[in-house]
């Protein structure tokens, strides 16, 4: 009876163990489909009519995908790209009324005069009718000051509406990196280092944005305190929600408010590679924001996707995705309460999935047809399609 006992208990744990991280069971409720390969480093993803799509090559490549699969060339009419280390050419969105003007935004590291310098810039594009080359292109926004790094860029691109089923408001949202050497920026209004800033599309600044009128302060910003933001997204309730990259440990998921410090460089759940705190070594401290959630060990984030359709049944409905570039998962995150303005639930259960593709997972995004896609970056990297079922 006593080895029973101990036998059963062991078993028990077990089973314990495996539903709480993740089981290969719930790994298998999707299905992946490779819709394309050959695509070197792929960082961004967007939905063109038709069922194509246009994905952006971090070594300064735009390409348009056939809904069967094939790669075209690279578009033509970028800007110049300060390619190396993490820039290149990264995000990218289509306009909520691309179907009538065609236009695109897409973010890059831009490199300063006569090479000195680089930072993150945004511009605005028309993509051609034949969809071989970019038109009217405008740098709508430019990141100051320009440094000498090639680390931690950001650069996801949001456009927000108003409200919960709203229409698109006109506005973007941009993340900004702190550049990783200038990390004491984050906490300067004075700069866009650490930033999340809000422009209009045609790169002027909302009169409503917090640090309008202040003295010493950038108008665009519309939070700080960040470190490297390379997730964000809407909530179905049309809030903007954010990861970033923590150092060794301490990656977070932010929901910025307008005006608000979060923390970076100040506090984290985080400490120095190899060890060692950062600055005080503490968590908390009046005026910066805590995270919704953090992750330590780092799983090293990257894109950021709700699923709003019911492809893959009820239960995952307004779940959270986020992609895993150091374990090579996509993160299906369980969130506790309805969304409401402001959030204010918690992260119930994580689970992983697409452990078997092996592969640091880059961008989510959810298209027209419902189901999420994701891209895998590395030198041969694919779009994957997610089918429901096992």
């Amino acid at each position: 009876m006593q080895f029973f006992k101990v036998t059963y208990t062991k078993f028990a744990l077990v089973l314990i163990a495996i539903f709480a991280s993740g089981t290969p069971a719930q790994a298998q409720a999707v299905r992946p489909e490779t819709v394309a390969g050959g695509l070197e480093n792929p960082w961004g993803l967007a939905f063109l009519p038709g069922g194509r799509f246009l994905v952006t090559e971090r070594p300064g490549r735009l390409r348009v995908i056939s809904a069967d699969g094939r790669l075209g060339p690279p578009v033509a009419g970028l800007p110049e790209v300060a390619a190396g280390g993490q820039g290149g050419l990264l995000d990218l969105i289509t306009d909520s009324d691309f179907a009538r003007n065609r236009t695109v935004f897409f973010c890059f590291s831009e490199p300063g005069p006569g090479g000195r310098g680089n930072s993150t810039a945004l511009a605005r594009a028309s993509l051609s009718s034949d969809e071989g080359r970019l038109e009217n292109l405008k740098i709508i926004f430019s990141q100051k000051p320009k440094v000498a790094s090639s680390a931690h860029f950001g650069c996801r691109i949001v456009e927000s509406r108003a409200g919960p089923g709203g229409a698109a408001d006109g506005k973007l949202f941009l993340t900004l990196g702190e550049r990783f050497s200038r990390k004491e920026d984050a906490q300067a209004l004075d700069n866009h280092h650490g930033k999340i800033v809000r422009i209009n599309k045609d790169g002027t600044v909302p009169p409503d944005n917090p640090f309008v009128g202040k003295a010493g302060a950038l108008p665009e910003i519309w939070s700080y305190g960040h470190r490297n933001a390379q997730g964000a997204t809407l909530a179905p309730d049309g809030s903007f929600w954010m990861h970033e990259h923590g150092p060794q440990g301490g990656d977070e998921i932010n929901l910025p408010r307008a005006g608000a410090n979060y923390g970076w460089p100040v506090i984290t759940y985080g400490e120095n590679y190899g060890g060692g705190k950062i600055g005080e070594g503490i968590t908390e401290k009046a005026g910066m924001q805590q995270p919704l959630h953090y992750w330590v060990p780092s799983i090293a984030p990257s894109g950021m996707a709700f699923l709003t359709s019911e492809r893959y049944g009820r239960a995952w409905q307004g779940n959270l995705f986020v992609g895993s570039l150091k374990f090579g998962y996509l993160d299906r995150i369980e969130l506790s309460a309805p969304f409401t303005a402001p959030f204010t639930g918690k992260v119930l259960r994580e689970s992983k999935l697409l452990t078997e593709l092996g592969e640091r997972i880059r961008d989510v995004r959810q298209g027209p047809d419902g189901l999420l896609y994701v891209l895998t970056d590395n030198s041969k990297g694919k779009l994957v399609r997610l089918l429901p079922g096992s």
